[in-house]
């Protein structure tokens, strides 16, 4: 036993009062599968027990039980059996069968490409199994080699249903792009909405793998290959392998349409048309049987993040046979019979055709075919050269590229790998670098809108700012282009030149900063914390404000932008500013009534501004004693002073 083995607190461990778990198997992001025992049944089960930094998330937990109610629901030979769920403690985990052999993935590994009698068998066991799920309104969501089971006793199982989920709900979040990116169907990449016919996508790459040899889009980044899955269309496998039958071809071709409306609209559309060709071809699905090589090893490095995967033993790849029942044995038996009298007749015609045949062949007929080579990334003369040595013929085209460098090949019609006469042109496609573009005017436009248009123009917007401006929130102010490659960035606000594979920085409008004066500092306040704007307070006086009312906001730059976070002053009416009252006594009524208001104040004269019978005005006679309040006192503008007069 490996040290990890003897290391894994599981192992040796009764789960459930239940579980003897024996060994680990296999590991992966999600879980781990451990080989058990069931002490109540008697028999060999596979133990995925959750991981335990993920038992506490409930948004796992629900996939995980998940997986469990779904496979569940499937009674179908070619779906991997669920027997159990449940909880031990803090640990969550699934009672499954346990498979003895290899994955398909394995199987390609050994022998990079199937044979059209292998390929076809097991292709009819998965759609079998795929076909059940449609029926049960499943969605599988993560078809691909590594959940494929190939056990030793010749059953072929789908297995891994955590990514399941039902038809009708078809959303596909950043969770389910879990999903292995080079099975990912177009629709996953351009809308993240999935449905029986996205399984059918990958179902269509698949067989492609197992015919070809490899899979059909390659690319150093994974969002490389999510592009050509939205954008190519899948060649024809037997561009890679001559010996795939057109029939085969088509099919692949339907089940990889970019547009699901054109593939098979489920497994049993597909599992149908595959038995139409199988009776065309004469090939039937062959009993399967596991020949002994070795231990299989625990982790295969290659993982969606799932594990339920065939489980290791001293089996490795499937082969083939030709074993067949006693009524075909009957039926060839006797097609042999009747042949016998013509292979005499048959022998001559043979030997007659046969030069003419040869001479056909290496002139005319296949034999004068030369497969177009690989040139991609080399320059036009570099793959002159290499066309001319399979006596091929070069023409120059042109296209636009982010991926190659310009002046370098991008691709050849017909494309490398096909079959064609000797002396054949073939189109040698040279990168022109990334494609121009013609910016509108981006001004004004809401920013949603000018992210779009960027990136429909493969314009990746790399940076937003966002503050304070007289334009309504969320319109876009400016914007900077930095060209493909590096240099200055460019203003592009009001439209530009610029070409695909450039960034975009944008500038777009919070809006103006609200307008709080007249308002109480707390009702001020708040609205500034609505829009994202701390604040602090000062204080003024006013003769046109209460005190408490905000007078005007301070600390808003005329030379720099103000954005969210940033701090503003509000500043608070103190009411009017207090005067010192004068000292008015002894002055008549009528002069100091006139001193006092001038400096802002309501007099009170403490007398009538009447006529004697000597025809004088009192508030010329009388004179001020004292007033209230006192002279020397501050008061604000607008108070009351009273006079008290005397002669």
């Amino acid at each position: 036993m490996s040290t990890s083995q003897q290391t894994d607190p599981l192992i040796g461990r009764l789960v459930d009062s239940r579980y003897r778990v024996r060994a680990r198997i296999a590991r992966g992001g999600m879980a781990t599968v451990y080989v058990a025992t069931d002490l109540r049944l008697e028999r060999r089960v596979a133990l995925k027990v959750m991981h335990g930094h993920l038992s506490d998330d409930t948004v796992f937990q629900s996939r995980f039980i998940q997986e469990a109610r779904a496979a569940a629901r499937l009674a179908d030979p070619h779906v991997v059996n669920v027997f159990d769920q449940g909880q031990d403690g803090e640990m969550a985990y699934l009672v499954m069968e346990y498979l003895p052999g290899i994955t398909l993935r394995e199987l390609l590994r050994e022998q990079r490409r199937l044979s059209i009698p292998q390929t076809i068998t097991i292709m009819d066991a998965v759609l079998s199994g795929l076909a059940a799920a449609h029926r049960a309104g499943i969605v599988h969501r993560d078809v691909k080699p590594e959940n494929v089971l190939l056990a030793e006793d010749g059953r072929i199982k789908i297995g891994d249903f955590g990514l399941a989920r039902a038809t009708t709900a078809n959303t596909a979040s950043g969770q389910m792009l879990m999903g292995t990116i080079a099975y990912l169907a177009p629709e996953l990449v351009t809308r993240g909405t999935a449905d029986a016919r996205s399984d059918i996508y990958a179902l269509g790459i698949m067989l492609y793998e197992m015919l070809a040899g490899e899979q059909p889009y390659k690319g150093e980044q994974p969002m490389q290959i999510a592009y050509q899955h939205a954008t190519d269309s899948v060649p024809r496998p037997s561009a890679k392998n001559p010996g795939v039958p057109e029939q085969l071809d088509e099919l692949v071709l339907w089940a990889t349409e970019r547009s699901p409306d054109e593939r098979p609209v489920d497994a049993r559309a597909m599992l149908d048309r595959l038995r139409e060709i199988e009776r065309e071809l004469g090939v039937h699905p062959q009993v399967v049987r596991a020949t002994p090589v070795g231990l299989i090893g625990s982790d295969d490095g290659i993982d969606s993040g799932e594990v339920t995967k065939v489980l290791p033993g001293a089996f490795t790849a499937p082969t083939v046979t030709e074993d067949v029942d006693n009524a075909t044995k009957l039926r060839r038996r006797a097609r042999r019979n009747s042949a016998k009298g013509g292979w005499l007749i048959a022998l001559v015609v043979l030997l007659a055709a046969l030069a003419g045949g040869t001479g056909w062949w290496f002139g005319s007929g296949p034999g004068s075919l030369v497969s177009v080579p690989s040139v991609q990334g080399l320059t036009f003369t570099d793959a002159q050269t290499a066309l001319a040595a399979q006596s091929l013929q070069a023409v120059e085209g042109a296209d636009h590229s982010l991926e190659v460098e310009a002046g370098l090949v991008i691709r050849t019609d017909p494309d490398a790998g096909a079959f064609v006469d000797k002396e054949s042109t073939v189109t040698v496609v040279i990168s022109q670098g990334p494609a121009p573009v013609d910016l509108p005017a981006l001004r004004d436009r809401p920013a949603s809108d000018v992210t779009q248009i960027l990136t429909q123009s493969r314009i990746e917007v790399t940076g937003t700012e966002e503050f304070f401006d007289g334009l309504a929130a969320g319109q876009v102010v400016a914007v900077a282009v930095t060209p493909f490659g590096g240099g200055d960035a460019v203003p592009c606000a009001d439209g530009c030149a610029v070409t695909e594979g450039a960034t975009a920085s944008l500038q777009v409008s919070l809006g103006p900063v609200p307008d709080v004066a007249g308002m109480s500092q707390d009702d001020a306040a708040q609205a500034m914390d609505a829009v994202g704007l701390e604040t602090e307070t000062s204080r003024e006086y006013s003769d046109d404000l209460d005190k408490g009312l905000v007078i005007r906001v301070d600390g808003i730059p005329d030379d720099a932008p103000l954005h969210k976070g940033d701090t503003v002053t509000l500043v608070v009416s103190d009411g009017p500013k207090p005067v010192e009252v004068p000292d008015v006594t002894g002055e008549t009524i009528r002069t100091a009534v006139r001193e006092l208001e001038a400096l802002g104040f309501d007099v009170n004269a403490g007398i009538d501004d009447g006529d004697l019978p000597l025809g004088f005005k009192y508030w010329d006679v009388y004179k001020v004693r004292s007033t209230n309040p006192k002279a020397g006192t501050m008061a604000p503008k607008g108070s009351t002073i009273t006079l008290t007069p005397g002669l």
